[in-house]
């Protein structure tokens, strides 16, 4: 008896777009793939739930909603003439939809403690890579794209600029599950503005002000959601429980963890050898593994380990001082000695509870890929210099602050 044949054309109900619609067979079983699932397992916004308790989506409902709006994307623009293969779509849709595929577990944590010798992105290519092989070469133009290697460079901007289809997913998802209402864009009517002049992704005139509420909204989400104080501390506090695991891990110290977190904390990772065996391991590793272990090592015998992952589990998190300018280092060198002191922490082992560092926003960079006003007679400028808002020229320089940040009043 013949096999009972999938129905591969489904729908998915999406909490911000309504309906979404999986095009085809071949995006049905890239999404049904176990390197995509994972992505189930992975949050979008890592700690962010510890300031805003709704913002527990995943890069899964990221990827499919940034697949949605390309889908919606390709449409205006065959609308307004310009030519775009079924093939290119296809593809197009399917960078798109992998363009997140090599996030680890909490992300960027994880990329500044135990998996540092090699970017997101990289992993990412490489999932696409063994994808590709896996599916009889379907993905070799996706991957090009992705890559900006492909001759219709609009295309690529579609996937990664400063007005791509990632940005109007994340601002308005993110905007929707932490309730801050400043991020919520209006992405319907950007993409309707979009058009290609000369090979490059503009905005129609018209499109000005949604382009200029987009900025100003991306710049809003990062000093209240991204950056926010609270959710510093907690990343940086996990920056710190895995550099220190990684260590403890190195000594042979008796850590409890999956056998996949294991193995990246108990070697050195680059992208030399980062092989294909490397990205099966990688694959199996998720937010799951790593808070699990995290409850564990509560218990720990290492002090260091146990109190942050202690500090973290119950959300007994650090005090942090932000300011515009940088910290004296005297100050620093005083309130290092105070804690030490106060909570008996070797002069070794500080830096596990005295964090400096700064942080950057930058809403706008017109230095690289511009977004672009289209006026009617064919001219085009920069949005910076198109728009009277006379904040955007502000928008588009880099403001940084720095902040350090300690324990409150117990470990």
């Amino acid at each position: 008896m013949a096999g009972k044949k999938t129905n591969k054309l489904k729908i998915l109900n999406d909490p911000i777009y309504g309906f979404i619609t999986i095009p085809n067979a071949l995006i049905f079983d890239l999404i049904e793939h176990p390197y995509f699932q994972r992505l189930r397992r992975i949050s979008q916004m890592g700690m962010s739930n510890m300031v805003y308790p709704g913002a527990n989506h995943t890069r899964f409902h990221h990827a499919i909603g940034c697949m949605h709006l390309m889908q919606k994307a390709i449409r205006v623009l065959r609308f307004k003439g310009v030519e775009i293969s079924e093939e290119e779509e296809n593809a197009v849709c399917i960078a798109i939809l992998l363009h997140d595929i090599g996030h680890g577990a909490f992300s960027h944590a994880l990329e500044h403690s135990i998996v540092a010798g090699i970017s997101h992105e990289e992993i990412s290519l490489k999932f696409m890579e063994v994808l590709n092989r896996e599916f009889k070469n379907k993905l070799t133009l996706a991957i090009q794209i992705f890559k900006g290697k492909y001759h219709r460079n609009f295309l690529y901007q579609l996937i990664s600029s400063q007005l791509d289809m990632d940005r109007l997913d994340y601002l308005k998802r993110d905007s929707f599950y932490s309730g801050v209402t400043e991020g919520n864009i209006d992405s319907d009517r950007l993409i309707a503005m979009l058009n290609v002049k000369d090979d490059q992704l503009v905005v129609e005139e018209k499109g000005i002000y949604s382009v200029e509420k987009f900025i100003v909204a991306r710049r809003l989400m990062y000093w209240q959601v991204y950056l926010h104080k609270t959710g510093l501390v907690a990343e940086n506090i996990l920056v710190k429980v895995l550099k220190r695991a990684k260590e403890l891990a190195t000594t042979n110290s008796n850590l409890s963890s999956s056998s996949a977190f294991n193995f990246f904390l108990t070697n050195e990772i680059t992208v030399q050898n980062f092989t294909d065996e490397t990205l099966t391991i990688f694959s199996k590793l998720d937010d799951y593994d790593v808070l699990s272990s995290i409850k564990e090592w509560m218990n720990h015998e290492d002090i260091v380990l146990s109190k942050l992952s202690k500090s973290l589990i119950e959300r007994k998190l650090f005090k942090i001082e932000i300011q515009s300018n940088s910290f004296d280092n005297q100050l620093i060198e005083s309130k290092k000695e105070k804690i030490q002191e106060k909570f008996g922490i070797k002069k070794d082992m500080i830096d596990y509870f005295f964090i400096t560092d700064e942080i950057s926003n930058q809403a706008y960079d017109s230095s690289k890929n511009q977004i672009h006003i289209l006026y009617k007679d064919g001219t085009v400028k920069d949005i910076v210099e198109a728009s009277d808002h006379l904040n955007l020229q502000a928008l588009s320089r880099p403001v940084v602050k720095y902040f350090m940040s300690y324990p409150k009043t117990s470990l």
